[in-house]
């Protein structure tokens, strides 16, 4: 097994750093990968100490720097010690750069300002936090998006994964013996999106759920058949009303929210035209 140490260097919270450098190395399975996180690098005697640390744990070093200095000190040290050293973000700005035709900033954290973008996206998550497990049914139609499902299709974490892309999203449970309040059909502006799954892999995460909280598993909650009625009724419902649907039996929560997004963006971009004809001129 192939052994790696990875020096993660940022001139801001290293967020972007990180989710590229995962993304990467889930490409790589046999694979032996230390990973050694560097924020905040903003002056020469910070990186110094960071390179002092290069020495005894050498490696590929993957950096995002605007600072020109910075940058260059730590590419020249590199040099100096035989270290790969790859800036994660130049090809994309250099391309940009040049499809824009003017240059970049140069700002560290320019990503994380606190600007609109910002304030709606934490207006999201605290509206997707006081929606979840059918709260709040009454304010519905402040959503974005609504996500319905049987127990344990993961509609909380994918609720929590679009609040940070900064959609509002509620969702709610379907139960055979209780069914939605009528505001569930009556909604105008968010999209209802159905998430289903396969009712042996359902029984098996519920399993899991239950013995994680010492529980008991010998009850209807776990029991194969009526959890197959379950999916059952809850498909009738998602065709009877015309909602998309998502089978996440084999999805992550990141490719199943990645559907939701996709299909929120085809319905806002077949709505736009209707709603510019209707803005007056």
């Amino acid at each position: 097994m192939t052994k790696l140490n990875l020096h993660l260097l940022s001139d801001s919270t290293g967020e972007t750093l990180e989710m590229i450098a995962k993304a990467a190395l889930a490409q790589f399975e046999d694979s032996d990968v230390t990973r050694h996180f560097w924020p905040m690098v903003r002056s020469q005697q910070h990186l110094e100490r960071i390179v002092d640390e290069f020495k005894s744990k050498p490696g590929l070093v993957l950096y995002t720097l605007v600072n020109e200095e910075i940058r260059q000190r730590l590419e020249e040290r590199c040099t100096a010690l035989g270290l790969k050293h790859v800036d994660a973000l130049d090809a994309v700005t250099e391309a940009l750069e040049e499809r824009l035709g003017q240059e970049a900033k140069g700002r560290p954290g320019r990503q994380h300002a606190m600007d609109e973008a910002y304030f709606a996206r934490v207006d999201a998550i605290q509206f997707t936090i006081a929606h979840d497990d059918g709260i709040g049914w009454d304010n519905w139609e402040g959503a974005d998006i609504i996500l319905a499902g049987v127990s344990r299709t993961s509609k909380t974490p994918t609720s929590i994964y679009l609040a940070n892309r900064g959609y509002k999203v509620a969702n709610i449970p379907l139960v055979v013996e209780s069914p939605p309040p009528k505001s569930l059909f009556d909604l105008r502006q968010p999209m209802v999106v159905g998430l289903t799954t396969a009712p042996e892999r359902l029984v098996q995460i519920r399993r899991n759920r239950l013995l994680s909280l010492n529980e008991s598993t010998e009850t209807s909650y776990v029991d194969g058949e009526r959890v197959t009625k379950e999916v059952a009724f809850a498909r009738r419902l998602f065709a009877d009303n015309g909602w998309p649907v998502i089978d996440v039996t084999r999805r992550s929560i990141e490719e199943t929210a990645a559907a939701v997004i996709r299909l929120y963006q085809e319905r806002e971009a077949r709505d736009r035209p209707a709603q510019r004809g209707t803005k007056p001129i």
